[in-house]
């Protein structure tokens, strides 16, 4: 049967006959019909097995569309960034029956002394997920998994904490209330980015001093939530701050959208700037938050939640 390559905006009619293939390119589906009929008929009495050809870019399109409904958007873009790598060194209608363990470890090996161990290991980690994937839901998926090959060596760096005198000098410089709302939220909640990027009103309990902050811990990517406390020091705050909103349904939308953010790693390396502190992260602020806890003897159980 023809297939459509996304690649070339062109569909390909394909036969095999004896172990050879045979593929020619058309504007139309019909066109690459009609020539897989009137091939057959010149080259043999007997009718011919068309074939099914996965190419990579197939591959990677099938399962990024299950990723996308699957994961956070931090997750699906580590796989489709997995994926652009991938294309740089291989053409994406090469076939995936054609892919070696040899190839991929020479294109693996090229970003490790471009860029890092770290960055190998990662994208081998979503790749040999993908393939696993391909081989449940795409019928006749070669079993050979080519990116299931050694890990690459790391060498990882300690995260950088900053200190509390830090993190209030970058609040002072946040602009409005939602930004040094936002800001307090990390420091008291100890929450991941994309939890505060999502909060939504209806995730705030005022009267019971709690917040409800969901998360994809199971490794199937069911979302799952927690309620945790208000601390007394961002209640005011929080409250003063979904006052002021007119729209009631996220908690933190960015102003040019209405809808969350993504990302604001130039906001804060902005704001670290201006306040003439070592840059650092939303994500710091968890790790921040650790730290007094640890210092302060919290249980162990309240530091991982």
């Amino acid at each position: 049967m023809p297939y459509y390559d996304k690649i070339r905006g062109l569909w390909i009619g394909q036969i095999r006959r004896g172990g050879k293939k045979s593929k020619k390119q058309f504007q139309t589906k019909a066109q690459a019909k009609k020539w897989e009929i009137e091939f057959q008929k010149l080259i043999s009495l007997e009718p011919v097995e068309p074939i099914s050809i996965i190419s990579l870019f197939e591959f990677a399109s099938s399962y990024l569309d299950y990723a996308k409904s699957k994961y956070v958007t931090k997750t699906y873009k580590e796989k489709q960034s997995a994926f652009r790598s991938l294309f740089r060194s291989f053409p994406p209608e090469k076939s995936v029956t054609e892919l070696t363990k040899a190839e991929v470890w020479g294109h693996f090996t090229t970003i490790s002394e471009s860029r890092s161990g770290n960055a190998v290991n990662k994208d081998r980690k979503n790749l040999v997920a993908a393939w696993r994937w391909a081989q449940i839901y795409i019928e006749s998926f070669p079993e050979m998994n080519p990116f299931a090959v050694d890990r690459f060596p790391e060498k990882r760096h300690p995260r950088y904490v900053p200190m509390i005198e830090d993190f209030w000098k970058v609040y002072q410089q946040a602009e409005s209330v939602q930004d040094k709302t936002m800001l307090l939220c990390y420091l008291y909640l100890a929450a991941r980015r994309h939890e505060i990027f999502n909060l939504k009103i209806d995730d705030v309990d005022l009267v019971r001093k709690k917040i409800r902050l969901y998360t994809r811990k199971r490794k199937d990517g069911s979302l799952e939530f927690d309620w945790i406390p208000i601390a007394e020091q961002l209640l005011p705050a929080l409250q003063t701050h979904l006052e002021g909103l007119e729209e009631k349904t996220w908690v933190f939308p960015n102003p040019g959208t209405g809808l969350p953010y993504f990302e604001r790693g130039k906001w804060m390396r902005r704001l670290c700037k201006i306040a003439e502190v070592e840059p650092f992260g939303l994500h710091s602020i968890r790790h921040l938050t650790a730290s007094i806890l640890s210092e302060n003897n919290a249980p162990l159980i309240d530091i991982k939640t």
